[in-house]
């Protein structure tokens, strides 16, 4: 009877298909490369597609590099624009697959990546490396100050919103992630005040700076990232179980606090490692879930995966439009993906108002 009620209430919140179908992975997987290979060619020097192929061609074993480019062509290829876009896929997937994990875990279609404090916790250990050291060490440092930073703040509202007994509910917990936002932005704020001549150094990497990814970005956030994706995806059958209750999901032998509390920890390390090597990128968690849902179904077993390959794709998208809309100027990427966002915030929310 159990199961059957589960059931029921899976189909009556329309959690559709429930499985992943080849063909959105074909197409997700194709809109990822596409994006991938917009973000390479296109850059205000021209580089040839062909010749950008072969030598892209050329970094694997066994293959010969037949592009002959210049020594700046190449340079331009392989160390500014290949590892920012790998960089933007990751960071974007991350924060989209994140997003759909806590939208899943809280049951709430407004959750987003920074929900419980990683954006407030990696601003602040951004801005004190910013503020207190030297040029040269504070650029190896700052990545690792805001993993720590985002991963402490999260740490530290799982806490409190567990204390006394009454954490164990989702507004807890949501509350706690305001409340430690609120007091680390007010820190942030303060050490800011105190060193104003570095106040444009925190604002620019507050909205996002992809502008100085490298191979060393990549390499120190991967690890994180892979670990927390793999876990989410590996709960994806959970969540869609999660989604009609916990009462109900605890009907059927699933323990409903601790499958939260292990997506939360999971979506939390993907977004300190992704905040790290990225600053704050606003909107990707909620855009991206939400178009999936609209187009492919409500499913987890097919909203986290195709969030992962869309969110990159995304992500690439609207960093070549921040550095080509006023070249050679560029816009910051979270105020590319802030003006998609907030549209589409606000037209989320009134169409999900009766779920708030």
């Amino acid at each position: 009877m159990a199961v059957a009620s589960v059931r029921e209430r899976l189909g009556a919140n329309r959690v559709r298909p429930a499985r992943l179908r080849i063909g959105w992975v074909a197409g997700g997987v194709a809109f990822l490369i596409g994006a991938v290979a917009l973000g390479v060619f296109i850059g205000p020097v021209g580089i040839s597609p062909v010749q950008a192929l072969r030598r892209l061609a050329g970094l694997l074993p066994f293959v010969d590099d037949t592009s002959n480019l210049s020594a700046q062509h190449e340079a331009i290829l392989v160390q500014l624009r290949l590892p920012r876009v790998v960089l933007a896929a990751m960071v974007g997937g991350t924060l989209a697959i994140s997003g759909a994990a806590y939208q899943g875990a809280f049951r709430n279609p407004m959750a987003d990546p920074y929900l419980l404090g990683a954006a407030a916790g990696a601003g602040l250990g951004a801005t004190i490396v910013i503020t207190y050291t030297s040029a040269g060490f504070g650029s190896d440092l700052m990545p690792i100050a805001a993993f720590v930073g985002a991963l402490a703040a999260v740490a530290l509202a799982y806490a409190i919103g567990r204390a006394g007994g009454v954490g164990r509910t989702v507004t807890s917990l949501i509350l706690a992630g305001i409340a430690i936002t609120s007091f680390l932005t007010a820190i942030q704020t303060y050490v800011q005040q105190r060193q104003s001549q570095t106040l444009r150094e925190v604002y620019g990497w507050i909205l996002g700076r992809l502008t100085t990814a490298g191979w060393s970005d990549v390499v120190l956030a991967l690890p994180y990232m892979a670990v927390g994706i793999a876990v989410i995806l590996s709960h994806r059958r959970l969540l869609d179980v999660l989604s009609v209750g916990d009462e109900e999901a605890t009907s059927v032998g699933i323990r409903a606090a601790r499958v939260r509390l292990i997506v939360v920890v999971a979506a939390s390390l993907a977004t300190a490692a992704a905040v790290a090597v990225s600053g704050l990128i606003g909107f990707v968690g909620l855009i991206v879930p939400h178009v999936v849902r609209l187009v492919a179904g409500s499913s987890y077993r097919v909203v986290l995966p195709l969030s992962l390959a869309f969110g990159g794709a995304f992500l690439i998208l609207c960093d070549l439009l921040g550095r080509t809309l006023i070249s050679p100027a560029e816009l910051p990427i979270g105020v590319v993906t802030a003006f998609f966002g907030a549209p589409f915030f606000a037209l989320v929310l009134r169409t999900s108002r009766k779920t708030l």
